[in-house]
């Protein structure tokens, strides 16, 4: 999971984005190297989709590269950031659903799961996780992602998805549901209900 950052380093990710927005290459390449792996892992498990991912994080630091002058700090820099890859991941998404639209006699392709993590005892588990949050709506599926695995509070990932916090709240309850339905297999151990970030 991704920790949430401290003031410390948003107010050095702000300073960095000052300089990027000057056209200092080597402020961006550091961004670059500081935000790389958080959008991945983000992007990827709102996608699901290993083989986009690459493209759409260096689409997202692209944007911060040509727009960072734009960034006012009416947020932290990490929301901004995770704003423009929740867009292009929305639209990633939405691409997808039309190509599969216009193959509706082709078999689907089947999920990549294959991996070094696939040797350790809970690889099923991460596995059926996973095909669960592949099934929840992209807009639920963004707010479980940004609770879990980020470790956002609402108020943020409601800066992020550009909606009231009671909006992600709602999400985050109908996914809740929609999860203890899919994941039945689990044995129930973990709660989804006693994880909100207020």
């Amino acid at each position: 999971m991704t920790q949430p950052l401290s003031a410390a380093t948003a107010d050095a990710d702000a300073a960095l984005l000052e300089r990027i927005g000057r056209g200092d290459r080597a402020a961006f390449e550091a961004f670059y190297r500081r935000y790389y792996r958080p959008l991945f892992a983000y992007l990827l498990r709102l996608t699901g989709r290993p083989e986009a991912v690459e493209e759409l994080v260096d689409d997202t630091l692209m944007v911060v590269w040509h727009r960072a002058a734009d960034f006012a700090g009416r947020s932290r820099p990490s929301t901004w950031v995770f704003g423009i890859a929740y867009r292009k991941g929305l639209k990633e998404l939405s691409r997808r659903q039309r190509d599969e639209r216009r193959r509706v006699d082709a078999e689907p392709e089947p999920v990549e799961l294959d991996g070094p993590d696939r040797r350790w005892g809970r690889r099923e588990l991460a596995a059926r996780v996973a095909e669960a949050l592949e099934r929840l709506p992209a807009e639920q599926r963004a707010v479980v992602v940004l609770t879990y695995y980020h470790g956002l509070p609402y108020p943020e990932i409601a800066e992020i998805l550009g909606c009231p916090v009671g909006t992600v709240k709602t999400r985050m309850f109908h996914a809740r549901r929609k999860l203890a339905r899919l994941l039945p297999e689990l044995g129930v151990e973990r709660d989804w209900t006693e994880h909100g970030h207020e």
